[in-house]
């Protein structure tokens, strides 16, 4: 297969396009769209968000030291585009998209977004300044998810959700499952051992 080579350059995808909501002291709040985001540490539970300085949002969580990783969906695909490229200075991205804030267990000013299936609770605990964004390291401290996706037997169904990925400037499905973790190790049923 022949190669090409091109300057450096983020080529990680496809992504989780989440809607992150985030509040300050006075009552303001705002919804960015953000790909830029991941998994740091499974215990304590950890997450991390990256933001330019210029974006509205970024200042609401410098000063109340918390957000909201909210997962969006095929359903929720125009609100997850709009809130990534409408300014929160200019518009009330809650009265435009029509999401409904919620109150989130343990933090004080932001706001979870109610259509999410899954709303992630977060607070700060350092910002690194990497160059064209700041990362905002957080550990999660709740979590709330649709009690419409459990099933029968308690489990949250997450993946009947309709999760929507960000791949190289699209918003994408995440279609049907290939495997499941593991499962190329896996002892097939009456296979012998080598």
């Amino acid at each position: 297969m022949a190669k090409q080579t091109w300057k450096p350059g983020n080529m990680v995808y496809p992504l989780p396009a989440v809607m992150v909501s985030a509040g300050d002291k006075e009552g303001k709040t705002n919804i960015i769209t953000i790909a830029w985001t991941g998994t740091i540490c499974t215990n304590p539970a950890m997450l991390y968000i990256s933001v330019r300085p210029e974006r509205y949002s970024y200042d609401l969580i410098k000063e109340s030291g918390e957000f909201v990783v909210n997962l969006t969906t095929e359903a929720l695909v125009n609100a997850t585009d709009y809130c990534g490229v409408r300014s929160g200075r200019d518009v009330d991205k809650w009265k435009e998209t029509g999401l409904t804030k919620g109150k989130a267990n343990e933090l004080s000013y932001a706001p979870i977004i109610e259509e999410c299936p899954v709303n992630i609770e977060c607070k700060v605990t350092e910002v690194r300044e990497l160059g064209s964004h700041h990362m905002f390291m957080a550990e999660v401290v709740s979590v709330q998810v649709s009690e419409e996706y459990m099933n029968e037997t308690g489990k949250f169904c997450l993946n009947d959700t309709g999760l929507l990925a960000y791949s190289h400037g699209e918003y994408r499905s995440l279609g049907e499952p290939i495997g499941t973790f593991g499962y190329s190790i896996k002892k097939k049923k009456g296979a012998k051992k080598k």
